[in-house]
This record gives structure tokens, sequence and C-alpha cells, in this order.
């Protein structure tokens, strides 16, 4: 049975940090000012926040600061100088996306540990040995994982894993969603997620609807809510339990830690024999927020249609107006203050002493003691003091965040002590208390200095790095997912390289169809799965043999899973990274370059989220740019057409139209059991060729994922002219530019 847990729980307010603490909370995840995955949420500044770390801290809690945003290359210079007064303050962990975050922390605060955040798209061992072997010390895997996934994780790693117990779902794998950025331009990878995923949709196949009017919410999942499986997520090797919630308010953070504080007791002390999960905690659960029923996720399962909300969330629902009453009574309003054990002495002439005494919680108990001196007792000429009259001056703690447990009083002889002093006497002690209590977790500043300056300037990688071949001669490159329109590429002379996207060409044609490439004079790379999950580690593993020997010229890699296990396998080919391997910053890049797969020929996939003046700030040459193709809007567990029809079991393309007509593809790739939802309209930057002269990357890339032979051959003879011919070619059709002019917030 396991002995060690944590409850973390969300605080998106100074309130619900000091709510989450009242409820029994064993840390809190929080966001300041900058850097968050929760822009929109009440997050303290910087005195308020400093304040939460001494409170949590003097309450026996840990605090993680969210730092999980991608960070742009002219943003990276200041976040050193912004994280610096909490690092010396004594913030607990960083939770971190950003390659460039973590590589910067690395270097400026070696001590503070990384926390690799849900973000990143960890999805088994192999993603969770490279983030250790980087510096992480904690693992937030994706949330889709099985309990047998996470356990092998663990397992095989011995990380230290946070996985999400309750509150709400997204539907797509965390780190991987642009919906909302590329539909309103507020990115969730930089916390501004517009929650497009909530809003109705029809599910069509050639114009006919698949659901019915009343289950339009497809895209919404239910809560989360894991009472009934908590020793299940335990045994596998879990040691923080995360709730999700930054955007709920004080009352649902007390509530929800409580019952889990509840449940966690209930199971360390008792073991899985003893545990029951009682009714009225569930309903208390549903009572706090409901958006359409609970699941418990993926644990057990890969995906599935009750996993989905469906239909509207009803009008009205009556509120529980005895548990929010009870709530705020206990928790939300309370006044949490450490117990602490006092002696006083008294005696007449000699100065008065107060010694407080108090266990600091976090390192496991240790009693932590202080001793004041006051000046010294008179002889009483009148009315001496007595053991109550001065018990009732020092037992006034006020403000501060402790009250007595006990307090003696010795007094000798016939001795008069002013009240002013035994105030004063008071006040000095408590604060020596907190300071002997907080500052076991203050680090030096000895550094800060050094940061300061360093925050001042730009990060090593600012300003980008020069193109060195502006203008082009560009290389065209085109990734295909499937083989019906392979023969339309290869009779095209200005392609350079194909990408096989190993989720729509088997490993049994993969030597065939390298052959055809090198006949018509392409390089042939591999594209390999958008996530990589038990299915992907096993299918690779069956094919290891033909994975060298086809005859590939490289791979594109898109997790950090697939990096490890090409390390791991002795890969000396070259590689792509690709856009979901994110470098909005240009150290970002320096750091994945580290991670052990070195080739001269290594070359990166630019940002779909930056414009091009970002672009130009980052740095281009040598680097791939996205030039036309459907983005993927979504990459999922769930599966849409098992939801609206059942599993079918072969890829099959659907179409989400919204409310307002648009209609993104939807393709489930059976193989990886992974679903893509693409953009409504392609990307194209035929009209752009001025603007990447300047910006002067290596090369282009087409993506073609539901065209035709017909629509292809137009696409590679529009950008062929243009970019390689200087013509002024056009396409017909609707397209976007994506980010390239607009960008993200």
């Amino acid at each position: 049975m396991k002995k060690k847990v944590e409850i973390l729980a969300p605080a998106g307010s100074y309130e619900s940090m000091k709510a989450a603490v009242a409820a029994g909370a064993d840390a809190v995840y929080i966001g300041g000012s900058r850097f968050g995955a929760r822009a929109h949420a009440d997050n303290p500044g910087e005195d308020a926040l400093l304040e939460a770390i001494d409170y949590a801290h003097l309450h026996g809690c840990r605090l993680y600061l969210t730092v999980n945003t991608l960070v742009k290359d002219r943003e990276l210079s200041e976040l050193p100088s912004y994280l610096a007064p909490y690092y010396e303050r004594g913030l607990d962990a960083a939770i971190v996306q950003d390659m460039g975050v973590f590589s910067l922390i690395r270097a400026y605060f070696p001590d503070l540990p990384i926390h690799a955040s849900t973000q990143m798209t960890v999805t088994g061992a192999f993603g969770a040995a490279l983030t250790e072997r980087m510096g992480a010390s904690r693992i937030v895997p994706a949330r889709e994982l099985s309990l047998e996934e996470i356990r092998r994780m663990y397992e095989e790693t011995g990380a230290e894993l946070e996985c999400f117990v309750h509150g709400a779902l997204c539907y797509s794998y965390s780190g991987q969603c642009l919906f909302s950025s590329l539909i309103g331009g507020r990115s969730g990878n930089r916390g501004r997620c517009a929650q497009t995923c909530r809003l109705p949709f029809e599910v069509k196949r050639a114009g006919n609807t698949l659901n019915k009017r009343d289950e339009r919410y497809v895209l919404s999942l239910k809560d989360l809510c894991t009472l009934d499986i908590l020793p299940d997520i335990l045994e596998a090797g879990v040691y923080s339990l995360k709730i999700e919630g930054r955007m709920k308010s004080p009352r649902y953070t007390a509530g929800v830690v409580s019952i889990y504080r509840k449940y966690v007791d209930q199971y360390l002390a008792l073991g899985r024999a003893g545990y029951r999960v009682e009714e009225t905690d569930r309903r208390a659960l549903l009572d706090l927020f409901d958006r359409g029923g609970q699941t418990e996720g993926y644990y057990r399962r890969h995906n599935g249609r009750d996993m989905a909300v469906l239909k509207e969330k009803p009008a009205f629902r009556e509120e529980n107006r005895a548990l929010y009453a009870w709530l705020d009574e206990t928790f939300v309003e309370k006044e949490v203050k450490a117990p602490v054990f006092g002696a006083c002495a008294v005696r007449a002439g000699s100065p008065i002493s107060l010694t407080l005494s108090c266990r600091d919680r976090l390192s496991g108990g240790q009693e932590r003691a202080v001793t004041v001196y006051g000046g010294a007792a008179q002889e009483a000429k009148s009315q001496p003091a007595t053991k109550e009259s001065i018990l009732r001056s020092l037992q006034k703690t006020g403000n501060t965040p402790f009250e007595f447990a006990d307090l003696k009083v010795e007094l000798e002889g016939n001795a008069f002590v002013p009240v002013k002093e035994l105030n004063e006497l008071r006040r000095a002690a408590f604060e020596a208390l907190l300071q002997e209590l907080l500052s076991p977790y203050r680090r030096e500043d000895a550094q800060a200095a050094g940061i300061a300056e360093a925050g001042g300037k730009k990060s090593e990688a600012a300003g980008g790095r020069k193109a060195s071949d502006a203008g082009g001669p560009y290389r065209l490159n085109v990734l295909l997912e499937q083989a019906d329109i392979l023969g339309t590429v290869l009779d095209h002379p200005d392609v350079d390289t194909v990408y096989l996207d190993s989720a729509g060409f088997d490993a049994s044609d993969w030597a065939d169809t390298a052959k055809r490439c090198h006949s018509a004079g392409k390089a042939c790379f591999l594209a390999l799965p958008f996530i990589f999950r038990d299915r992907a580690r096993e299918y690779f593993e069956e094919n290891r043999a033909r994975f060298f020997a086809s005859g590939f010229d490289g791979a594109l890699i898109r997790s950090w899973e697939e990096i490890e296990l090409l390390r791991i396998w002795g890969w000396r080919l070259p590689v792509v990274f690709d856009y979901p391997l994110y470098t909005m910053n240009r150290r970002a890049e320096d750091f994945i370059r580290g991670m052990g797969l070195k080739h001269p020929e290594n070359r990166f996939t630019l940002p779909a989220e930056l414009n091009k003046r970002e672009l130009s700030e980052r740095g281009c040459a040598g680097a791939e740019l996205l030039a036309y193709g459907a983005l993927p809007v979504m990459v999922t567990a769930q599966c849409m057409k098992k939801t609206v029809e059942g599993c079918g079991g072969r890829q099959e393309l659907l179409r989400l139209r919204d409310r307002m007509g648009k209609e993104f593809p939807v393709k489930n790739h059976c193989r990886f059991c992974y679903n893509v939802i693409y953009n409504s309209s392609p990307l194209s930057l035929l009209q752009e060729k001025e603007a990447i002269d300047r910006l002067g990357p290596r090369s282009l890339r087409l993506m073609f994922t539901t065209e035709g032979r017909k629509e292809a051959a137009a696409v590679l003879r529009a950008f062929a002219g243009r970019f390689l011919q200087g013509e002024k070619t056009v396409l017909s059709g609707d397209y976007t530019r994506g980010h390239f002019k607009r960008g993200v917030e």
C-alpha cells in the first residue's frame, strides 16, 4: 500500500489558495501575472504571490508556479527576473511546457525543481526518461493514458508522476490543440484558450448529419471524477493527485479538496480492503460543478461515447445551499492558524522572556523554537503582575498566522511588567518564530544579481540567426498521409523530399515506397505518429528491422517518445523535428538539439503560431516552413466515428460543421488509434514569397491530407512556379494564411 501521496489543488487566486490549504491540500499550483496557462484566472501579482508562498509553507503546504506557456524569443529574456523573487522566497517547483523555459531555469535556477507539464504530451516511458534525463523532477503525463500505461511508465523509469484525478477534461491531447488559436487567435499554448470544444457541432459524412439534433456537444467531455478508482491510480505508481480548476471558485476548490483528502486518508489508513465511497460525496461533487455528468476518464478505456456531454446542459439546477454554507464557514472563510506552544518567564529584576515553539509540517514535524527577551521586570510598588494578567496580554495573537495551543507563565517575585512591554515582547516573538519557520525555505540571493543582469539582456538565442540563403533556392518537401496521390507527387520534378505518414503507410510497403521515391530522384523520410503510446511502441518494435532496412533517408519525429526511442536504437540518419515539438524560441531548439540525436542535417519545423515578424526574431535559417496544407487543430484519443456510429476499425473521413457553417475534416488514424481534426481552410503562403524570402528558411512543406490527384498537382505547380521559377502563380479556393500575419497574443 502506498504511504506517500500528495493532493495537489488548483489556485486561481490567493483566496483559492487559502481555501485549498484549509481543506487539507498538500500542495497548490498557481499562476503569476505572466507565463501561466490560465491567463484569465484571477492570478495574484508579485506581492500577493510572495505572501502565498509563505502562507503555504507556514501551513505545511508546497506551492508550484505554472510557467507552462510557450514563450516567444523577445519574452524569454524577461523570465529570469520574473522568477527570481519567487525562487528566492522558496518556490517549490515550476511547471513547464516550453523547452526554452526548461533550459533557462536549469541554467539560472539549477536547484529549482521542474515539473514537466501535461502540455508536453508525455505519453510513455521513453518520454518520461527523456524529460528526467534533461532535468525534470516530476512528470505530468498526458491525461489520456491508461492505468497500465502509467504503471509501465513508473516501473520502467521510477519517475515521480502527477496525474489528474478530478475536473475538466480537454478533448484534445493537451499541447496538441490549435483550435482556439486558428479560429480566434487565442492560443491554448499561451494560456488563452477560448474553449471552442464546448460549442455545438454537427458531424457529417457526404453532406448527411450523423449525430442527433440534441447531441451536438460532441467535443465537450464530462468532468473527471476518480473517487472510485483512487486505489488503482495510487497503486499504478502515481504520487501526486492533481485536481483541475484554476478558473473555479474558492468554494469549489475547498469542496473538492476536502472530499479527496477524506478518501486518500481512508485508503492510507485502511488500505484497499477498507476503502468505501459514500454516495453523498459523489453527489456533493456534482453539486459543486456539473457539466453534464462525470467520467472516470481514460484510466480504464481508450475513449468512449459516454465520456462526451453530447446534450446541452440544463438551464437550471437547484443549488445545494447547505453544502455551500458549510464549505464557506469551514474552509473558505476560516482563518487557518498554526498551533504554538509558549512559555513566558517573569522575574523581578531580570529581563522578561518569551519562548515560542511550532512544528514545521513541511520538514516532517520538526519543532522550531525561538526565545525573545524584553526589558527587566520591575519590583511592584502597589499592584504586582499575576499569571492571569500576563496571560491576558500575551494570548492576543491578533492578525498573526498563529494561535496558542498552550501558554505557560512562570512568575517569580513581586514583579510588575507594563502591558506595552508584554505586547512588544509578543510581537517580537511571533515575528522571530515566523522567520524561523520560513527561513529554511528561503534561498540565498547570492546569484540574484547575476539573474537580474541576465534578465535585462536578450537570451542567448534571442534575435534569431541570420538567414544565410535568403530568397532561396528552396527545397519543396511533401508530407503524404496516404498513398493514392504518391504517383502525382513523384511525377513532379521539383519535389525534394517525401514524408510518408506512418499512420497511413503500412510497414509492409515501406521498402517499396522508399525505392519508388529514390527512383524518382526524391529523398524519403518516414513520419512517425503524432501520438506515440503503447500501440505505436509495439508496432515499431515489431517493425524495427523494416524501419532500418527500408532505405529511408531520415525520419520526421513529432513527440518526445520518438526522440528517446531513436536515440536508444542508435539512429544515425537525419531527423526533422516537427512543429508539435515546439521551438517558439531558439533556446528551445538549442536544448532539443542536445537530447541525443546528432546529425549535421537535422533540422526543425518552424512553429505554426508565430507571425512573420516573430519568425524573423526567432530566426529561420536552416528550418522548414509550413507553406501549404490543412493544419491539425486537434489530435485526440477520442474517436468521432466511434462517438456517433461505433468503432469501424478502418480509417474514414468525417466533417465537423460549426455554428458558422465551417466544416473541419476529421480522420480516425486507426493504426495508432488517434483522431486528427483539421482546419476548415488549408494554409497557403503562396502569396507571401517576398516575406518568406526575407526569412530565408531552407525548405517549404506542402501537406496533403484530403486532396485528390488533380488538386495536389495544382498545388505543386503553383508553389514550384512561384518559389522556384519566379512565376506569378495562383490557387483557386478558400485558403488561410494561418498565423503568418496575425500571430497569437
